[in-house]
């Protein structure tokens, strides 16, 4: 694996678009194109990098405004990982999983050369699926204790029965316990 270089498997064309594109075009090339994230390029040059997560983020964050007004380039990350096309393999798989990147693109002499994925080293070297699904498991854990330390931060439940008066109604924790707003306020 250390002899085969990130040139030898990359993709050599991948699907591109350009800096004045609006969501709603990236999410339609998208769905064209039937993948999950697109390069923002001008002459040849990496200047963005969009996936379909950035575009749910913006209908979450930004619903009032129409997908077909938002600039992709005012989302999209503003550092880009890259990769070398020199690069071995192994070097790439290092860097996708310190990074819990499964794609990345390739630059020479500041150039778009080409976009390695996870899919891409598996179809070379399958034998790399566990310590690739191992990116996934990170990526599913840290999620998972970001939403279990949101749901400790909030201080109601959404309804349920008073541990103080035994009245159901919507419920706060203090102090450990769910108590009703008319117990809290007594508190």
């Amino acid at each position: 694996m250390q002899r085969i270089l990130v040139a030898d498997i990359m993709t050599r064309d991948p699907i591109t678009i350009s800096p004045d594109a609006t969501l709603l075009d990236c999410a339609k090339r998208m769905v064209k194109k039937k993948v999950g994230s697109l390069l923002i390029t001008y002459k040849k040059k990496l200047v963005g990098f969009i996936a379909e997560k950035d575009i749910l983020w913006a209908l979450i964050k930004k619903s009032k405004d129409d997908l077909s007004k938002i600039n992709a380039l005012e989302i999209a990350p503003k550092k880009i990982a890259t990769l070398k096309p020199s690069m071995s393999i192994a070097e790439a798989v290092k860097k996708m999983k310190s990074l819990k990147m499964g794609r990345l693109p390739v630059i020479h002499e500041g150039e778009l050369v080409g976009m390695i994925t996870t899919k891409d080293i598996l179809g070379f070297y399958p034998e790399l699926y566990s310590e690739l699904d191992e990116i996934d498991t990170i990526r599913d854990e840290t999620d998972k204790l970001k939403r279990l330390k949101k749901a400790q931060v909030r201080n109601f439940v959404q309804r349920g029965i008073c541990e103080e008066c035994g009245k159901e109604d919507v419920l706060y924790n203090l102090h450990g316990m769910l108590i009703c707003e008319s117990c809290r306020n007594e508190m």
